[in-house]
């Protein structure tokens, strides 16, 4: 699977981040714009501890060294999930925000 620009995608990363809402998710759908280098996306060359390419999806630029998964895809993910949790041998099931971002939404 190639992943191009103008391709609609989720990008899974390996951890936690805050989106421009302020909220924090674990993975961003949107609209890949560009896959650039890091003079291109800090105006600096990092060095060899650092990523040397981040792409910019949406909204939000992702460090290269973030990506866990990318997946093309045509649907906006909702934005609550069914979820539950079990207390004191209790199943609650309840409504939760999503951790997808959906960068396209404030673009």
């Amino acid at each position: 699977m190639n992943l191009n620009v103008g391709d609609k995608a989720i990008i899974t990363c390996d951890s936690w981040f805050y989106a421009p809402d302020g909220r924090s998710y674990r993975a961003v759908f949107g609209t890949v714009k560009a896959v650039r280098s890091d003079q291109e996306t800090l105006g600096i060359k990092t060095n060899a501890r650092s990523t040397n390419w981040y792409i910019e999806i949406g909204n939000t630029t992702i460090a290269g060294c973030q990506i866990h998964y990318a997946v093309k895809c045509r649907d906006v993910p909702p934005a609550k999930v069914a979820d539950e949790r079990e207390t004191d041998g209790k199943v609650m099931a309840f409504e939760r925000a999503s951790h997808i971002y959906n960068a396209d939404e404030a673009a």
